[in-house]
């Protein structure tokens, strides 16, 4: 790949082995994507410190929590596909839930407040017990589901953040029963093989892949020689797979495919569904820096929003983030303990920087399409309280108010010729819009919402000669 980022290989590589050194970690890898492509990625010290192997991009790391975005891809994927509603309360798909400890409040963990991480539920399955020199944690739903009266909201839904692996794992089985596919076959089929990712799996891992995994390794405590973490119980929606910076590098580039300049659909999510993913839905702290969406969340740090993912799981710590904005994202992988999303936003930040130094690419517009032609102009209410103009820009319809540079609200096609619905993300969104025309067939005026808008049309051509020639007469008389 060319392009702007690859020339901070250099700093990249920098960065990483900065961080590295300054964890006092014993391994790490990462990457940077840019266009939908691994603009970089390399490896700094080891991923078995007792047989020397190295840090690659090919070597495989658990990656943990990150697994939740592929668990709430395929919900949603559900849900585009009328399987499920986000609505739905839990318990309609797991009636097991109805011996909960709360029965007052199951009934409204939803799917949607499970994906956002606002369903109250405890953090984790009944039993977990992380302190225990060989971590308890149930790992499989149907044993956690035979203790649904320990399952309980430890606050009530939609009150505040509170992360739960329960809830991913709870998820994961909605997956199963609403698709009628064993979990990992259904991600395997559905969400992995499409994006080509070959080397992201769940456990047992196949030979081949088995070999490539880096030691993890527990965190520093009063020597630079770090023990290996214990192993994990089987665990698969909440934090299972295990991947590269290579194959994570795709799933970030599907990320970003709907903020491309071309947005490219995919066969696992429409462009539509990810934005709505990774649109904040809450803020998650009283200091406006962290908000969750769908399956992600975001932080902001030095004015820009970096949608991301953390994980961390027995020796692994992970992240990987993004801005829309630019189209950069960067991974980090690390089998040891240390802040994941301060190499990611640092690596990725670097990428940002040269991206906004680049001279900006100069596209050919989209031609207007002929049925839109008429539509086009300036509409205002009656009272000329209210002015705006209907654009095609960037390959869509869009009301935009006159000298802004920005679009006020994109409209969609609807069925007929002049019936429209407004784009999702505006605050018109999902609102009808409706042009009507006279008797000759010239557009009248357009119904938005609620407010009519009339169409206000230029003079006559022949106006503007007989104005024209007596502004040039006014001005022939003031020489005189």
């Amino acid at each position: 790949m060319t392009g702007p980022v690859t020339g901070g290989a250099d700093e990249f590589a920098a960065r990483l082995a900065s961080f590295v050194k300054d964890n006092r970690l014993y391994g790490a890898a990462a990457g940077v994507v840019h266009l939908g492509e691994l603009a970089w990625a390399g490896g700094a010290g080891f991923a078995d410190i007792a047989a020397r192997r190295p840090s690659q991009p090919d070597t495989l790391y658990r990656i943990a929590s990150i697994t939740k975005t592929f668990t709430g891809t395929a919900i949603m994927q559900l849900r585009d596909a009328g399987k499920l509603d986000l609505d739905d309360p839990a318990v309609d798909w797991l009636p097991e839930l109805k011996a909960s400890g709360s029965p007052k409040t199951i009934g409204r963990v939803t799917i949607r407040r499970l994906l956002s991480h606002e369903s109250g539920l405890i953090g984790d399955p009944p039993g977990t017990d992380w302190t225990q020199p060989v971590p308890v944690y149930e790992g499989l739903v149907e044993r956690t589901l035979a203790r649904a009266a320990e399952i309980v909201t430890a606050v009530a839904p939609s009150t505040q953040q509170k992360y739960s692996n329960l809830g991913y794992q709870l998820l994961g089985e909605i997956v199963r029963r609403a698709s009628g596919t064993d979990y990992p076959a259904y991600m395997r089929a559905h969400v992995l093989a499409p994006l080509g990712m070959t080397t992201t799996a769940f456990e047992p891992l196949e030979p081949g892949l088995a070999a490539r995994r880096a030691t993890g390794y527990d965190g520093r405590v009063f020597s630079d020689e770090l023990s290996i973490a214990a192993a994990m119980p089987p665990v698969w929606a909440e934090g299972g797979l295990w991947s590269d910076v290579r194959d994570l590098a795709r799933w970030l580039s599907f990320q970003l495919g709907p903020y491309a300049a071309e947005p490219a659909e995919s066969p696992v999510l429409a462009a539509a569904t990810l934005r709505e993913m990774h649109k904040p839905r809450y803020l998650g702290d009283d200091g406006w820096k962290e908000a969750y969406g769908i399956s992600w969340y975001a932080i902001r740090k030095d004015d820009v929003t970096w949608i991301q993912h953390s994980g961390g799981l027995n020796g692994f710590v992970t992240n990987m983030c993004f801005d829309r904005e630019h189209g950069v994202g960067a991974i980090a992988l690390l089998n040891g303990a240390a802040e994941a999303q301060d190499l990611t936003m640092d690596l990725a930040g670097i990428a940002r920087g040269l991206v906004r130094a680049s001279p900006p690419a100069v596209r050919l517009p989209v031609l207007t399409p002929e049925q839109y032609k008429p539509l086009l102009g300036l509409y205002a209410a009656a009272d000329m309280t209210m002015l705006v103009r209907l654009e095609w820009r960037d390959g869509a319809l869009a009301f935009v108010e006159p000298g802004s540079t920005s679009a006020l609200t994109e409209i969609e096609p609807a069925g007929s010729p002049d019936a429209f619905t407004a784009a999702a993300g505006n605050p018109l969104s999902g609102e009808t819009v409706r042009f009507r025309r006279q008797a000759s067939g010239r557009v009248e005026s357009v119904f938005v919402g609620s407010v009519t808008l009339l169409r206000l049309d230029p003079p006559p051509e022949d106006s503007l000669v007989v104005a024209d020639e007596a502004q040039r007469q006014a001005s022939s008389g003031a020489d005189v």
